[in-house]
């Protein structure tokens, strides 16, 4: 094999290249050991001290977690572990490899953290964990309304406090209409609360809405401030504890004048030596009743724009109880500031992945990739029983792997279960594509010369490769779209081999035939 003349040639030069794109785009780290600040709750604890929220960026440039308090940080567990041993209103010192910064614990830092990622690869649900749900309108909808539809769930889901978020359309091959929507690191009860139900929030006195939760009748809702919201006590309650929650609002002028003439004619009657309205204000949250607020004489009739919202927490111990008042609390916050979702929605397919059978699937995909390498190439030179042939075929398919992770990495697509088996397809499809271009040059009794063969060899390859493609296509809207990561990384995967790494391996043929 002439090595001077290969790496002269354009075509080996390119396959070259796009490898050298793709270490650099996947950028594997030696070390990946300590912990990633992953998202900053807007208006939080964190945010407040000067920790910037890291947005989209690529996984490995995330800012990273060195030490609390002076003690190592070298992985999640450890991370979790100092947090939930801090006092409140103690203050904390997070030193990061961009900086140091000073934080008062007020229960919740706003901070959502991971471990630090080993490149730029992103795991989607079955490799991270997390929850994947499938949703359909109750009624039929336009496009630009399931858009609107998708912004009022991010906002929800963001407000909420949970990262990761990753909300898309998709459509199935009749038409149907469905919202996918993936969150890493949580649960399934968290998930459901927020986006099965539309979270509709009404303030009633009597019969009459007074308010309703969103923008246009709520203009403030306090939130990480210990000083206009948190649990207020905590008591025992029959067999358990109970803890009420307290936090402040603040109504735009129109619902404040809805209250000043609700409740100017309603009498007013003694209760315990004070002074209130005989009605009461009701809070309602999917016309469920969740609270009933008594209202002071000396609100009768004005325009009141100041309110508490009160409500409670319940579990067999303080701290069950103290956890529920504080989710309570945070779901109701959320539906306050976001207000409801138009159309009711459906589940119609829930998956939830825990983190660590993600970590499991991922070491076994990776040693099974491995084994596959090797079956294939021991397979290889007992058919050829050439060692020329079998290592450039191998390097080859290697090749093909890591650009086509490199492409991932590029465009941020999630490493799904889907994508990791287009992979597979791509690669297998393109084994059998190498095979055919040496058993074509290879061929004894073949009349024509090797550069035919070649040309032979190819005219196969493209049309394989223009029935996957086909046949790949309709897969791309199938079972709701969550057969698209198959799709699309085998497209992608069988045009990287057909435009990039075959004619590479070709040229390599070329060099050793013409030895």
């Amino acid at each position: 094999m002439n090595i001077k003349k290969l790496m002269k040639n354009w075509k080996v030069i390119i396959l070259v290249l796009f490898v050298i794109f793709a270490i650099i785009t996947i950028n594997p780290q030696v070390s990946s050991e300590g912990v990633v600040i992953k998202h900053v709750e807007q208006n939080s604890t964190a945010s407040r001290a000067g920790i910037e929220n890291p947005g989209d960026v690529p996984e490995t440039k995330l800012e990273k977690i060195t030490s609390v308090n002076g003690n190592k940080v070298s992985e999640l567990e450890e991370y979790i572990n100092i947090i939930n041993n801090l006092q409140e209103e103690e203050v904390l010192r997070i030193t990061t490899n961009k900086g140091s910064y000073s934080l008062l614990n007020k229960g919740d830092l706003g901070l959502t953290v991971k471990e630090a990622p080993s490149s730029n690869i992103k795991k989607g649900l079955e490799l991270a964990g997390g929850t994947r749900v499938v949703l359909e309108p109750e009624e039929d909808i336009t496009d630009e309304k399931r858009n609107e539809l998708i912004a009022s769930m991010e906002n929800r889901l963001n407000v909420y406090g949970l990262s990761d978020v990753k909300i898309r359309p998709a459509d199935d091959l009749l038409g149907n209409k469905y919202i996918v929507v993936e969150v890493a690191g949580t649960t399934q009860e968290e998930v459901r609360n927020l986006i099965e139900k539309q979270g509709k929030f009404e303030a009633k006195i009597g019969n009459e809405t007074v308010f309703r939760g969103g923008k246009e009748d709520i203009t403030f809702v306090c939130r990480n401030d210990g000083t206009c919201a948190g649990v207020k006590e905590c008591n025992e309650a029959n067999e358990g504890y109970a803890c009420n929650f307290e936090f402040a609002i603040r109504l735009s002028e129109q619902a404040a004048e809805k209250h000043a003439k609700v409740t100017k004619d309603i009498p007013l009657t003694m209760e315990n030596g004070k002074e209130y309205l005989t009605e009461k204000l009701d809070l309602y949250l999917d016309d469920k009743l969740v609270d009933s607020l008594r209202i002071s004489s000396g609100l009768k009739g004005k325009p009141v724009r100041d309110i508490a919202i009160s409500g409670g927490g319940f579990g067999t111990t303080k701290a069950e109880a103290l956890n529920d008042a504080l989710d309570s609390m945070n779901h109701l916050q959320t539906i306050l500031i976001t207000g409801s979702l138009d159309v009711k929605l459906d589940i119609t397919k829930f998956d939830s992945v825990s983190p660590i059978l993600g970590e499991e699937f991922v070491k076994n995909a990776f040693l099974i990739g491995i084994l596959a390498i090797l079956a294939v190439a021991a397979v290889v030179f007992i058919r050829y029983r050439n060692f020329k042939i079998t290592l450039p075929l191998i390097f080859t398919s290697i090749s093909e792997i890591l650009i086509l992770l490199g492409v991932a990495a590029f465009v941020k697509w999630n490493l799904d279960l889907p994508a990791i088996a287009g992979i597979i397809a791509a690669v297998g499809t393109g084994v059998d594509d190498l095979i055919v271009i040496v058993d074509e040059v290879s061929r004894k009794e073949s009349y024509f010369n090797w550069k035919d063969r070649i040309k032979r060899a190819f005219f196969i390859i493209f049309v394989a490769y223009a029935t996957t493609v086909v046949a790949m296509i309709p897969l791309l809207k199938a079972g709701a779209g969550l057969l698209t990561g198959f799709a699309l990384m085998t497209i992608a995967g069988v045009s990287i081999g057909v435009l990039i790494t075959r004619p590479a391996f070709a040229a390599i043929i070329e060099n050793i035939m013409e030895e």
